[in-house]
């Protein structure tokens, strides 16, 4: 029979080597965090799941599906809860709202603003909420305010807040959460744009947000006022491309052809590292950039590269496509980026691709490379640009140092 007392040692050990490995995986920066961390009964707020399922530092714990089993709600990743709260720079005393609310994120928040900050955790969903509730009183912390809202509309009832953070991907920024903020606010969101996600630390410049700071995330989809849902265009069997702007068109018929017609190989002659860099690169460099997903049964047939089994940012014109892939090569320390392009046009298209990753590799291969502003606008009047990732009710302005 296993006791209370054991299971608390295990939990405590556990806890602590997942402290250690995200030392290790250059995630933890401060003192706070890790003692937060350190602290906080994360098994507490994954009620049901094994203890090393609890303490894995990269595992994502999906806490309610829908009927056609997507997750709807999930216990983020330790390792991905500890980027963002090194973005937000928490400190003692300071108020926070977080939009989404599955307790635990919620419990490191509250040792970080220590006795004399305050909590509010919100979320859509009444049976999330209840649940926040229950397991953040079961863990000892009663002090942290659960709330029943659309967070799209923030909670006005307890604002300002030093720091609203967010942990569902958002389409976009709505005014509440800009409205919301203290004169020293910071707003940490996963925001989606052009079929990627990126969490980025966005503090207030005039009307507008800045942010240089910026990290690979993942989130289920945001829900309420603020749900959007990009277009997943089928091509052809096995082929779909994920469109952001519902405005575009294209010429699938064209494109279903092009997929089975002989591809076009270019190799940039630049390395290929970096990926998560790239990919944001390429993204917001032009409003022709869509993902490009495919099937493994294609891509075992030779059909298509391995890049498309999660997603690759592919240049659509007309009936042509392009997107990017990889080779080994020592030349470029390991491996070289490269284009496979197909359709009538591929010549045109590979052709841009591989300058853009020359472009990259040559002034902007490095960390931290990207510098976002949101600019609010009246609704629908972004348009979108080689920089400019149109909002509806504003524009993502992308530059790059």
């Amino acid at each position: 029979m296993t006791t209370v007392r054991e299971t608390d040692d295990t939990a405590a050990s556990l806890r602590a080597a997942m402290v250690s490995e995200l030392r290790e995986m250059g995630v933890l920066q401060s003192e706070a965090v890790a003692t937060a961390v350190a602290t906080v009964p994360r098994h507490l707020f994954a009620t049901g799941e094994r203890l090393e399922a609890a303490y894995a530092a990269n595992k994502a714990l999906v806490i309610k599906r829908d009927e056609q089993g997507h997750a709807m709600s999930s216990l983020s990743a330790t390792h991905i809860q500890v980027v963002m709260l090194e973005q937000a720079e928490v400190e003692p005393g300071m108020r926070v709202l977080e939009v989404g609310s599955g307790g635990y994120n919620a419990a490191l928040l509250a040792e970080l603003v220590g006795k004399t900050g305050t909590v509010v955790t919100a979320d859509i969903d009444g049976e999330i909420v209840k649940r926040a509730r229950a397991c953040l009183d079961a863990a000892g912390y009663g002090r942290v305010q659960v709330v029943l809202a659309d967070a799209d509309g923030g909670v006005p009832e307890h604002a300002p807040f030093d720091r609203i953070i967010v942990t569902a991907g958002a389409w976009d920024i709505p005014p509440a959460w800009r409205e919301q903020t203290s004169e020293r606010g910071r707003l940490v969101v996963p925001l989606r744009m052009r079929g990627i996600t990126r969490s980025f630390a966005f503090d207030q410049v005039g009307q507008d947000l800045v942010s240089a700071s910026y990290r690979l995330c993942g989130f289920v989809p945001m829900q309420g006022s603020g749900a959007y849902t990009e277009r997943l265009l089928p091509v052809a069997d096995g082929v779909a491309l994920q469109v952001d702007d519902q405005r575009q068109a294209f010429d699938t018929e064209a494109l279903a052809v092009a997929v089975h017609a002989p591809r076009l190989e270019v190799w940039s002659g630049v390395s290929f590292d970096l990926p998560d860099e790239l990919e944001l690169f390429l993204v917001t460099s032009t409003p022709q950039m869509v993902m490009l997903h495919g099937s493994k049964a294609l891509v075992d047939q030779g059909v298509l590269a391995p890049s498309v089994l999660r997603g690759v940012p592919a240049l659509v014109a007309g009936g042509s496509f392009a997107y990017r892939t990889k080779r080994p090569n020592e030349e470029t320390g390991g491996f070289e980026s490269g284009v496979f392009a197909h359709g009538p046009e591929a010549e045109f298209v590979a052709a841009q691709y591989a300058e853009l990753l020359r472009r990259w590799a040559t002034d902007h291969r490095r960390r931290g490379a990207a510098r976002i502003r949101y600019v609010p606008m009246p609704e629908g009047s972004a348009v979108p640009s080689a920089q400019i990732v149109a909002k509806r009710l504003g524009a993502l302005e992308v530059s790059w140092s």
